[in-house]
C-alpha cells in the first residue's frame, strides 16, 4: 500500500503531465503559457488594469506590461484610459483575442472529449469524481 506521500507524488506527476498535454493544445502556437493566461483572465473579467493582472498571475508589473505589449503588438488587446481615473489604463480583448480564447478552449476541450471517449464508462466515473475532489483541493 503506497503511502499518501507517494500517492501525492503520483498525483501531482499524472497532474502536470495531463496539463502539459492541454496546454499543447491551442490555437495559436506561438502563444506562450502566460500570454494564453492573461488572454483567460481578460476573457473571464472583461476589462482588468495591468497591476489587477500582475496580482491575479503573481507577477511583477513590468513582467506582466512586457507580456501585454507582446499581446498587444500580437493583435489580441487593447489598452483603453479609464473614464472615471485617468490615470488607469484599463486592458480588454478584441475581437481576435476573444476568438483565439474560445479556438483554444475548443481545442483543449476537443482533444480531452476524445481521449475520456477512449475509457470505460466507470473510468470516466472515476475521473469525474476525481475531477470534483482536485477542484475542492485546488481551492483549499
Amino acid at each position: 500500500m503506497a503511502t499518501i506521500a507517494e500517492q501525492s507524488s503520483v498525483l501531482r506527476l499524472a497532474t502536470f503531465r495531463l496539463a502539459r498535454r492541454l496546454r499543447a493544445q491551442k490555437a495559436d502556437q506561438a502563444l506562450s503559457d502566460a500570454q494564453l493566461a492573461v488572454l483567460g483572465e481578460l476573457y473571464r473579467h472583461s476589462s482588468l488594469t495591468l497591476t489587477q493582472l500582475a496580482d491575479r498571475e503573481k507577477v511583477s508589473a513590468p513582467s506582466m506590461n512586457r507580456t501585454v505589449n507582446c499581446l498587444e503588438e500580437a493583435g489580441y488587446l487593447v489598452r483603453t484610459v479609464d473614464e472615471v481615473d485617468r490615470r488607469k489604463t484599463n486592458l480588454t480583448l478584441n475581437d481576435a483575442g476573444r476568438d483565439v480564447v474560445k479556438a483554444t478552449i475548443s481545442q483543449r476541450d476537443a482533444w480531452l472529449t476524445n481521449r475520456l471517449r477512449e475509457l470505460s464508462k466507470d473510468d470516466r466515473a472515476t475521473l469525474a469524481r476525481a475531477a470534483e475532489l482536485m477542484g475542492g483541493l485546488a481551492t483549499q
